[in-house]
């Protein structure tokens, strides 16, 4: 039977080691969540120019969904009177904190880099670094005008560095596995929201549906994602809303498609938890399976018909769910006292040589 001090080491070592993952963890997270908003402001950006009007109502429509997407929309209004094609790639990119904006997301990612840095690689860390000089100083005319582009592109080209380096750099251990686990939760939560910006709040008006300016944003969508030349490949045919949604939902090819992400978060967290691939033990794992069965044998006339918001609102509800199940399961552990364990093991010690004398003094 192990000592009491082994086995407060060995739960001060699982302690490390959580805080370890947690680290790796959320650095993928962030960095992908980073990605993700340069793509959302990039095509959106894009889109507000081709748009006829450009009124501040317009305006307004046309970028409170992306903040409603990423949960700012309260903290955006508390900062600035009105959303348009200045206020809202401004605040997203360099204003909002807490990971909500580009610069705060990259400013997490290299925080937590920072705090595993013996277990990454230099190459990793570097490219982490040099990008977070790049958002630290930007002034915020480089994503005013023709210069937004060019911003936008290099964040996802720093981000596609990183992940590169990541996957020729880094051994294929735990801490990768929650590199990756990361990576596609982030991915696989931010398509289901972009889907949802064009359902929930891009709709154009019943005279536009099947128009130009419908067939815009739909496009608009799968440029988000990285998409369209894939949906081309596929379909092989015109932009048509129920495809587009098919494909970012259910593809089992495309790398950020929701069902191409969710079955490598199954993979990766029976890695994780070292168990069969067909074994779910746990109340977390079980959700998570059914939810990936749900998701592989779904049709979209099914998720069409009974509500594609709501299907992406189950979605995203799943997805939270098993990121806090991995989390409190592998990443989270109670602070461990080691002085009050110490100072128990002392006592019971002490406790012992007393019976101990006790059962060995002579009987009177």
């Amino acid at each position: 039977m192990e000592s009491r001090e082994k086995m407060a080491m060995h739960r001060q070592s699982n302690v490390m080691l959580s805080r370890v993952a947690a680290s790796l963890y959320w650095m993928s997270r962030y960095l992908e969540r980073a990605e993700n908003l340069a793509r959302l402001l990039d095509v959106n950006l894009q889109l507000s120019v081709d748009f006829d009007r450009q009124d501040a109502e317009s305006l307004q429509e046309h970028w409170l969904p992306v903040l409603r997407s990423t949960g700012s929309e309260e903290a955006f209004l508390k900062v600035y009177p009105a959303a348009d094609s200045v206020t809202v790639p401004e605040y997203l990119t360099f204003t909002a904190g807490e990971g909500c904006s580009i610069r705060s997301c990259v400013a997490a990612a290299r925080e937590n880099a920072r705090q595993v840095r013996d277990q990454i690689s230099f190459d990793m860390w570097e490219v982490l670094n040099d990008m977070w000089l790049f958002l630290k100083d930007a002034p915020d005319e480089s994503i005013r005008g023709a210069n937004a582009p060019g911003f936008y592109e290099r964040v996802k080209r720093f981000s596609h560095l990183f992940q590169g380096l990541t996957d020729s750099t880094f051994s294929r251990n735990e801490g990768y596995e929650f590199i990756e686990f990361g990576k596609y939760l982030e991915r696989a939560d931010k398509t289901s929201r972009l889907l949802d910006i064009k359902y929930h709040i891009l709709l154009p008006t019943v005279n536009d549906v099947g128009g130009a300016v419908d067939t815009l944003q739909w496009q608009a969508v799968l440029r988000s994602a990285s998409a369209l030349e894939s949906y081309r490949r596929f379909y092989v045919q015109e932009i048509v809303p129920w495809k587009v949604a098919e494909f970012l939902l259910m593809s089992d090819s495309f790398p950020r498609s929701v069902r191409y992400c969710v079955e490598r978060c199954d993979y990766f967290m029976h890695r994780i938890a070292d168990i069969p691939a067909s074994d779910y033990r746990t109340a977390g794992e079980r959700r998570f399976g059914r939810f990936v069965q749900n998701l592989k044998f779904a049709s979209i006339d099914e998720v069409m018909g009974a509500g594609l918001h709501e299907h992406l609102a189950m979605v995203q509800g799943e997805l939270e769910a098993v990121g806090a199940h991995m989390y409190d399961a592998f990443m989270y552990h109670p602070p461990v006292d080691m002085a009050a364990e110490i100072r128990l093991h002392q006592q019971e010690q002490q406790q012992q040589i007393r019976l101990h004398h006790q059962q060995h003094q002579p009987h009177q």
